[in-house]
């Protein structure tokens, strides 16, 4: 009490309109009081007592060892990227615009400047992971550069050379030659970042020179349909122009992403960024300064989710694995033994839980090594010895392909379509091969359940319940016998345009 008293006393000295409170703050928990403690210690970096509330510490830390990376390239090389901010190779070019619609969603670097040259230059930023003088950034940071150049955070500009780059992942390795060792930021483990958690962008936006902004993780797992290692960090951290390839750190001063992207109407941050998560880029990273480049695993399928109803009409207790629509001839999966209709449920040991599981499972794997492959067939489990082949300029990765055949269907009374066999006249007038076999829907009743899955006349159903049929006479037997079974619904695959992908149709309750 006399602590009180003599807080008062000093309160009163300052003016007759200040009130007094306790020392101690009460604190509502339930129908309980409890009074708050005192504050917890602040946080140190690096042996450094930082504020309460500020990050001065990890920037003081953390910020000698980020630079700006200008790039010069031909003029006609930047007219192509100022039209499209991703680059014409880039994996995330169209795939973006898909995600986003037509909104736009740069790159954060610089947009390329034309000089009387003919030359121009892009600028992006990056972080320096070792004294000698490697420097990780964003593929599309240097892609097509002719010249590189990095200058450290005192103004010290120095050439820098390209050890390798990944286009799939959107990461390079740049080298600098230092006369003294440089500052250096560590990897954290974006694995442990939570929602809400809080993170620091560093970086050089529009040129003005190194800037930090603060703010949260808004998500994880972000897929934006570029490649196979889309597992994006969202954050609402400002990020422009000039900070692609710059760290994302948390609290304690690590390196847990490399920015990459912003979504942006306008061109500017509106508080919807993306940032490779440091656990995948690290590993991206150790291969490019090892070998230079990489190459990336290839088996040769189309794949779809396995959603509940495929799940129960192919009798697998979990909507989980990559449901295979396609097997390529001649492809790693096909000299394995997979078929259409499969669901691959791991491999190399690992569960795959999802198409995109199965996607950067592929891609992480090197060429000729051999891995087993789990797929549910007809009931029942089997085991594959699987070769992994290399993804060519040919050959298309694993992706999730959520097929074509439009939205999931929901329970109404009956089925609803039409079939009929299919014959010279029908191949003819649907661009069939001559070897086409199967039942073409010749009619789909509107209001049925096979309208509501997305069925249209003409599609035609290759196989029922993963068994093929030949003629309508044998698609409608096994529809029939599906419908007996007990199945709440029926997979058919069907092919439409040239693409094969798995729709299930429900049967009526009761």
């Amino acid at each position: 009490m006399s602590n009180i008293i003599r807080r008062n006393r000093m309160l009163a000295l300052l003016g007759a309109a200040i009130i007094a409170v306790p020392l101690a703050t009460p604190i509502i928990v339930g129908n309980s009081v409890a009074f708050a403690d005192a504050p917890s210690p602040a946080p140190t970096v690096g042996g450094i007592i930082a504020p309460a509330g500020s990050f001065a510490a990890i920037v003081s830390a953390d910020k000698p060892a980020v630079v700006t990376i200008t790039t010069t390239m031909k003029a006609e090389t930047a007219a192509s990227d100022e039209a499209s901010p991703f680059g014409d190779n880039s994996p995330f070019n169209e795939q973006f615009r898909q995600f986003f619609g037509q909104q736009g969603i740069p790159m954060p670097h610089q947009a390329p400047q034309q000089h009387q040259s003919q030359r121009a230059q892009a600028l992006g930023s990056g972080f320096v992971i070792s004294a000698d003088g490697y420097i990780v950034t964003n593929n599309h940071v240097i892609d097509k550069a002719i010249d590189i150049k990095v200058t450290m955070d005192d103004g010290t500009e120095l050439p820098a050379k390209l050890i390798g780059a990944d286009p799939k992942s959107d990461l390079a390795v740049i080298k600098i030659d230092a006369k003294k060792p440089l500052a250096t930021v560590a990897w954290g483990d974006s694995d442990k970042l939570k929602l809400g958690d809080q993170i620091l962008v560093i970086g050089n936006p529009f040129g003005i020179g190194t800037t930090v902004t603060a703010g949260i993780v808004s998500a994880r797992g972000r897929d934006l349909h570029s490649g196979p290692y889309d597992d994006f960090i969202q954050i609402d951290a400002p990020i422009n122009h000039g900070n692609s390839g710059g760290p994302l750190v948390d609290n304690n001063g690590n390196v847990v992403g490399i920015n990459t992207a912003i979504y942006s109407p306008n061109g500017g941050s509106v508080g919807v960024g993306f940032a490779i998560p440091s656990d995948q880029a690290r590993q991206v990273v150790a291969k490019l300064m090892k070998d230079g480049s990489i190459e990336h695993g290839f088996i040769g399928v189309q794949i779809q989710p396995v959603s509940a109803d495929i799940a129960n009409a192919i009798g697998l207790d979990k909507s989980e694995g990559a449901l295979v629509a396609v097997v390529n001839d001649g492809t790693p999966a096909a000299k394995a033994g997979v078929m259409t209709g499969d669901v691959i449920t791991a491999l190399g040991g690992k569960p795959v839980t999802s198409p995109r599981d199965l996607s950067r499972m592929v891609a992480d794997l090197a060429p000729g090594s051999k891995e087993d492959l789990t797929v549910w067939r007809q009931g029942s489990t089997r085991d594959l010895r699987l070769t992994i082949g290399e993804n060519g300029k040919e050959e298309q990765q694993a992706s999730a392909d959520e097929g074509k055949a439009g939205p999931a269907a929901q329970k109404l009374p009956t089925i609803g379509i039409g079939l009929a066999d299919v014959t010279d006249e029908v191949r003819q007038a649907l661009n069939l091969s001559a070897h086409e076999t199967g039942a073409v829907i010749a009619s789909v009743a509107p209001d049925k359940p096979a309208a509501e899955a997305g069925l249209q006349t003409g599609d035609v159903i290759v196989s029922v319940n993963q068994h093929a049929v030949k003629t309508a006479k044998e698609a409608k037997a096994a529809v029939a016998d599906a419908g007996k079974s007990g199945r709440k619904a029926v997979l058919l695959l069907i092919e439409r345009g040239g693409d094969q992908s798995f729709v299930t149709v429900p049967f009526a309750i009761g």
